[in-house]
This record gives C-alpha cells, sequence and structure tokens, in this order.
C-alpha cells in the first residue's frame, strides 16, 4: 500500500524540508525582533516544528518494508510531540500578547485539528486500518496552508515590529 503514495510523500517532504530552511533563513535577517517578542519566537518554533513534522512524516513513510502498523506508530509519537509543541506555542504567545497578528481562535483550532487529525490517522494506520494514509495527507495538505500562512504573519510580524 505505501508504494502507492511514495511520489506524494517524495514531494510533501521535498517541499517541507525546502519550507523549513526558507523560514530558518528568513528568521536568521530579523533574530532580535524574533527572540524579543513572545508571539514571534512561539510562532516561529511552531513554523518549524510543523514543516519538520511533515518531512520526518514523509521520511518514515518511506522508509522500505515496513508494516503500516510500524509507521503508525512512528506517526503517533511525531504527531504528538508535534501537537504539543504547537499547542503550547499558541498558549504562551495568547497570555502574553505582545503582538497579536493571527493569533486568533480559528487558527488555534484550524491548526489543532490538523494535529489531531494526523494523531487520528496514526492510530487509524496502528489498528491496521489504510484510511489513516488518506485521512493524515488530508491534514498535512491542509496544515501546509496554516504553516505557509503563519510563516507569511510572522515575517509580516517582524517588518512591524521593526517599524514601530
Amino acid at each position: 500500500m505505501l508504494e502507492q503514495w511514495s511520489n506524494f510523500f517524495f514531494m510533501v517532504g521535498s517541499g517541507a524540508a525546502a519550507l523549513a530552511g526558507l523560514i530558518f533563513v528568513a528568521m536568521s535577517i530579523k533574530p532580535e525582533i524574533i527572540i524579543r517578542n513572545t508571539t514571534h519566537k512561539n510562532r516561529a518554533i511552531n513554523m518549524l516544528t510543523g514543516f519538520t513534522a511533515v518531512f520526518m512524516a514523509c521520511s518514515f513513510a518511506l522508509i522500505g518494508n515496513q508494516p503500516l502498523e510500524a509507521l503508525g506508530f512512528e506517526w503517533l509519537v511525531l504527531w504528538l510531540i508535534a501537537t504539543a509543541i504547537f499547542i503550547r506555542g499558541y498558549v504562551i504567545a495568547i497570555r502574553s500578547s505582545m503582538s497579536s497578528i493571527g493569533l486568533n481562535t480559528p487558527r488555534l483550532a484550524g491548526g489543532t485539528i490538523c494535529y489531531l487529525a494526523e494523531v487520528i490517522g496514526a492510530i487509524f494506520l496502528i489498528l491496521g486500518h489504510s484510511a489513516g494514509l488518506y485521512l493524515a495527507a488530508i491534514a498535512t495538505i491542509v496544515l501546509f496552508g496554516f504553516l505557509i500562512s503563519g510563516a507569511w504573519l510572522l515575517m509580516i510580524g517582524t517588518y512591524e515590529d521593526e517599524a514601530q
């Protein structure tokens, strides 16, 4: 079953790695603004964590000759950690509310739903249901949208803070 997905995982994993690199480079241009602002710092952590988790999930899926149950276990551990980091970062940023660009309930709910869908997809795989692949793939695609828009909000936020 996983062989049918290899192109998907290769494409998505490559994109995630490239975007993680671009986020890292973009952050290095204005590190002092990101470090001083709790919202920017946690958004940067969340963007890097999200893209890294997508890359790692795709890498795990491309490991040869492993059963779906093993992939499900790998994904479960990975996505639980990524979900915890995502929620923690949002909570800290909302509490500090130094800069509220993009800190809203729909973004928090949407991102959390994507991460939890990844966890549920992993559980399906552990239970031997290949439907977990479809759920995780759709969640990954939607998560990409949240991650890219979060990266954009990070860039806008650092420039607004610099202008002040």
